[in-house]
């Protein structure tokens, strides 16, 4: 891989949706934040009026996140970065940043993640039960929030990438869309 190569960290639905032009792709792990549904959908998986959530990487010191590196050649990585920022920016919510992530296999390099900004109004810490209920009955843009949370779980299981929190998330929003 070139070394003007573009990487992007994905830990949400870019692992299932990038939509950009992909070279390669590696699992990786984002040291200093954790993935978490702290972050209210308005327009994706949500409306203004009836909240969604989406997972936002949420710095936590200790944290860590295992996700998708995803290598964009050189020639593309303008045109990618112009679609991440119109797809990840839309409500300023979140903040994008050049981290530093380790390879599985070894190796690492800085990638273009998005974070979280924990001052605005979109963040929000709810428990994992209050989560559920939003995610069960919430539909936005791009679909049910129930579509965004079994894809991402099912995506990872098949990665080997085992998240708790969201098994447990899927477990119960099951029951609850019954």
């Amino acid at each position: 891989m070139n070394t003007n190569d573009l990487w992007v960290f994905g830990y949400g639905s870019l692992i299932w949706n990038p939509g950009f032009k992909v070279a390669a792709q590696k699992i990786a792990t984002l040291d200093g934040y954790m993935r978490s549904f702290c972050m209210r959908s308005i327009h994706h998986r949500g409306t203004e009026d009836h909240n969604g959530l989406v997972l936002a990487l949420d710095e936590h010191d200790g944290g860590t996140c295992n996700g998708v590196a995803f290598n964009v050649a050189a020639e593309h990585a303008d045109q990618t970065i112009e679609y991440l920022r119109e797809r990840e920016l839309i409500s300023s919510a979140y903040v994008e940043k050049i981290l530093p992530i380790k390879f599985q296999d070894g190796g690492e390099a800085l990638a273009v993640t998005y974070v979280i900004d924990p001052h605005h109004v979109q963040y929000c810490h709810l428990e994992l039960e209050e989560q559920a209920r939003m995610i069960s009955t919430a539909v936005g843009g791009r679909g049910p929030n129930t579509e965004y949370l079994y894809n991402t779980t099912d995506c990872l299981n098949a990665l080997g990438l085992h998240d708790p929190e969201l098994e447990w998330l899927t477990q119960r929003v099951k029951e609850l869309a019954v």
